[in-house]
């Protein structure tokens, strides 16, 4: 049984191979197409320089990267033309920048055009409960092709991490130059060490996870899917990791070292590190933030795990004066029920009175929570980097992440003398963290502070600008 089980699974993987060989020659009937588009655009002697971001108006990290990118290319090259792909289509262009300017507080220096994509559920993964990688990544072939029909750039960068539109814009659009700005690769060597230890996830049903046979065939899926993930990177000429954690996995799956760049993403450090620091004895509340949008690797629900835990482990006094504040933004409908469910949670635990829920934020309230908060939170397991991490720190709260990922290999370093934070990795960890920053003297919190803020300047938007334009100045190199 176990040989007719692999086998069946062989002939799905040959099955979808084909069906990806056959799509591939659907697009090869549009290349004619969009080769006409593109020598009836007007020649100008500067390039286009198109973003790929379907999400631009969510208000994440991603988010900030693609402003920022912009911006800076902006300044530089003002001559070129600056194109942004979203399927925001709901928005005007005008409120997008709004939004921009009070999430982010970031002003471009000349206008953008935005080409709008209407194909843009089918790169979302309620689309497809089964073989949702490969789901995705197909939906993003066709949501880049839509691009293609509407604009063919120059020069093109995909600043979300849809790898399989690198191929695309390669050789159907013709594009020049092509690069990529990889928040979290699409599959890494430790989901497949999740899925053989047989570990259930957001990503892993727990029926495959109870399964060997079910185990099984997923693991040939993902290897699959590697490979075919691997060829789609090695297309791009320029690669930008945005931590040591993604950069490593990055040399394991597309092994382009000498083409690919670590740029840490731009995190407003001074801007937070201005905040003035208020004196915790005075404030009415323990406040715990957690940054971050409310999708389901950001494990909201593990937070309010180590809450209803730390609850055990404080007096009533103390804990009628804790608050955990999460803060972040909903890309739409699914990210709003998640929250809805959340607070569900929260009620079962019946922590309402000590949870509360802010969604879609301005900038300037996010400081004021920050300036309000002691400790920050943040629980994604192998977070790529944690823009969310550094903005805490920067804003002088002392941060409890998870042990894995950016936080550990990058941020947050737990040696006593020189602490700036704190990691965890369940439940039950976060509390004792969370208890044990509560019992430290006003002086011991001070200087855990003050180590964090001093450590935060090398992920400084400047630094961040400079390392970007230094990676992509081959792009430009011909019209300067």
């Amino acid at each position: 049984m176990l040989l007719s089980f692999i086998h069946m699974f062989f002939i799905s993987g040959v099955l979808a191979s084909c069906i990806i060989i056959a799509i591939f020659v659907v697009f090869l009937k549009f290349l004619q197409k969009i080769r006409r588009r593109k020598a009836s655009q007007e020649k100008a002697a500067d390039p286009v320089v198109a973003f790929f971001h379907p999400y631009c108006n969510a208000g994440g990290g991603g988010e900030r990267v693609l402003w920022c990118a912009l911006k800076a290319l902006q300044a530089r090259y003002p001559e070129s033309r600056y194109v942004v792909y979203t399927g925001d289509v709901d928005v005007s262009p005008d409120e997008i920048l709004r939004r921009v300017g009070e999430r982010f507080n970031i002003s471009l220096v000349q206008p953008v055009e935005f080409v709008y994509l209407r194909k843009r559920r089918w790169v979302e993964a309620y689309m497809y409960p089964y073989f949702t990688l490969l789901g995705q990544s197909i939906g993003s072939m066709y949501l880049g092709l839509e691009a293609l029909l509407a604009l063919v750039p120059d020069i093109f960068i995909d600043t979300t991490g849809y790898a399989f539109t690198l191929p695309l814009f390669r050789y159907l659009g013709g594009c020049e130059h092509i690069g990529c700005y990889v928040h979290y690769p699409t599959i890494t060597s430790d989901m497949l060490k999740r899925v053989s230890s047989r570990v259930a996830t957001h990503n892993n049903r727990s029926s495959v996870a109870r399964s060997p046979l079910l185990t099984a065939g997923k693991l040939m899926y993902y290897r699959t899917f590697a490979t075919l993930y691997s060829w789609a990177g090695n297309v791009s000429d320029i690669v930008m990791a945005n931590s040591s954690w993604t950069e490593e996995h990055l040399h394991r799956l597309w092994n382009v070292p000498l083409r690919t760049h670590r740029i840490y993403p731009p995190c407003d450090v001074d801007e937070l590190k201005a905040i003035p620091l208020k004196d915790d004895t005075r404030k009415p509340f323990i406040q715990i933030v957690s940054v971050g949008q409310f999708r389901p690797e950001k494990d909201h629900p593990l937070q309010i795990r180590a809450m209803y835990q730390l609850r055990q482990m404080v007096s009533e006094e103390t804990w009628s004066r804790i608050k955990l504040i999460f803060i972040g933004s909903c890309r739409g409908s699914e990210d709003e029920n998640r929250v809805k469910d959340m607070q569900d949670l929260c009620r079962h635990f019946s922590l309402e009175d000590n949870v509360e829920f802010k969604v879609n934020v301005p900038y300037n309230e996010l400081k004021e929570e920050l300036q309000e908060g002691t400790i920050g939170l943040h629980a994604m397991w192998n977070e790529h980097f944690g823009i969310g991490v550094v903005e805490c720190m920067a804003a002088g709260l002392i941060m409890v992440a998870h042990r894995s990922g950016g936080p550990l290999a990058d941020i947050i370093v737990e040696n006593e003398g020189s602490r700036n934070g704190f990691l965890a990795s369940d439940e039950v960890e976060y509390a004792q963290c969370f208890s044990k920053i509560i019992g430290l003297s006003p002086a011991a919190r001070g200087n855990i502070r003050e180590a964090a803020r001093s450590s935060v300047n090398r992920f400084s938007v400047k630094e961040f600008e400079e390392g970007f334009l230094r990676a992509t100045q081959p792009f430009f190199s011909k019209k300067t």
